[in-house]
């Protein structure tokens, strides 16, 4: 079994543990919040094969994509693309600035249960709004619920590739001001 861990500790953490600590913020100023996964909350079992279901994966060929379910790789991946709407209308729209009025401010949410009811109750219409964290709470209770051993970390130096070169480009002047001559993002 790909995905048996035979250490207790490690199974609590990874597995059992419906809650945790979620870091966020900026690289000088961190900050900590409490996360309810809740991943053995009734429905939610139900919710996350739903989540599998409604992937783009499964809508084009559901046998290919039924008998690859075994590979925590490819259930992973999958998930990771439907907990964010914003690439294939999955769970969580993302927004990263501007006012929240038509949704819910990310610095709001304290668990996943909510977010994954109020998709799922709202006939799979993306839950706004939410952000890294949100994002990596969510995918985290969908994998522990699918028995994926899970755990969520943070970085706060990243960087994306957006024009597929396999390096990203930032461009400074002399004086150390960054040059926005690039599609390639670091934050």
């Amino acid at each position: 079994d790909d995905v048996y861990m035979p250490n207790e500790k490690e199974r609590w953490e990874y597995v059992l543990n419906e809650s945790g600590i979620i870091f966020q913020g900026l690289e000088k100023y961190i900050q900590q919040e409490a996360w309810n996964y809740g991943q053995f909350e009734e429905d939610i079992l139900d919710i996350s094969l739903a989540i599998l279901d409604r992937s783009l994966n499964h809508c084009q060929d559901p046998a290919v994509d039924v008998s690859n379910r075994n590979n925590p790789v490819y259930v992973s991946r999958v998930v990771s693309a439907m907990v964010n709407s914003n690439d294939e209308k999955g769970v969580v729209e993302g927004k990263w600035n501007g006012k929240y009025c038509s949704g819910t401010n990310p610095l709001r949410w304290s668990g996943s249960v909510t977010i994954l009811r109020k998709w799922y109750r709202g006939r799979y219409k993306p839950v706004r709004y939410g952000q890294c964290w949100v994002f990596a709470g969510v995918m985290c209770t969908v994998l522990r619920s699918l028995g994926i051993p899970t755990r969520v970390i943070t970085n706060f130096n990243s960087a994306h590739d957006r024009n597929i070169n396999l390096s990203v480009d930032k461009y400074i002047d002399i004086s150390g001001k960054t040059l926005h001559l690039t599609e390639d993002s670091v934050w």
